[in-house]
């Protein structure tokens, strides 16, 4: 994750205008780990900016992650969500209470040297999810999962 010079700084280099709006929505990836969607990161930053619209939060998930500032996950729900750690790593999300969480040190290498060879593929990217009911959801309702 950049900090705002070097964000303002890729940004103009890019060509974007660097707003007060497009560097608060970076800073609001930044400081979660939530992996908020758009309407989650417009909720936390409609109390400082009244006038900004849902459209702005859009636009500018748009060009953070085109810059590769963000990473977008769909971890199967009706909206996509977002990721200010664009290292590769695989996402977990309770299928209770839909939070979703970083798995962090996993190696990936096997799975993908076997998918390039078994497929021909030339490959580009990947993203890996898991599902599952998290230790909270668990408690609540005293669920224990295999």
């Amino acid at each position: 994750m950049m900090d705002a010079k070097k964000v303002t700084a890729l940004l103009r280099k890019k060509g974007f205008k660097v707003t007060p709006q497009r560097l608060a929505i970076y800073n609001v990836l930044c400081n979660t780990k939530a992996h908020p969607n758009a309407e989650m990161i417009f909720n936390k930053l409609q109390p400082y900016y009244p006038t900004m619209s849902l459209a702005t939060i859009y636009k500018t998930i748009d060009i953070l992650k085109e810059i590769g500032l963000i990473q977008v996950i769909n971890v199967g729900e009706d909206s996509l969500r977002y990721d200010a750690v664009v290292e590769l790593h695989p996402h977990i999300r309770c299928t209770v209470c839909n939070k979703v969480e970083d798995i962090m040190q996993f190696d990936f290498s096997p799975a993908i040297k076997a998918v390039a060879e078994n497929t021909s593929y030339d490959l580009s990217g990947q993203q890996f999810y898991f599902y599952g009911v998290c230790p909270e959801c668990q408690a609540k309702s005293n669920l224990k999962i295999g």
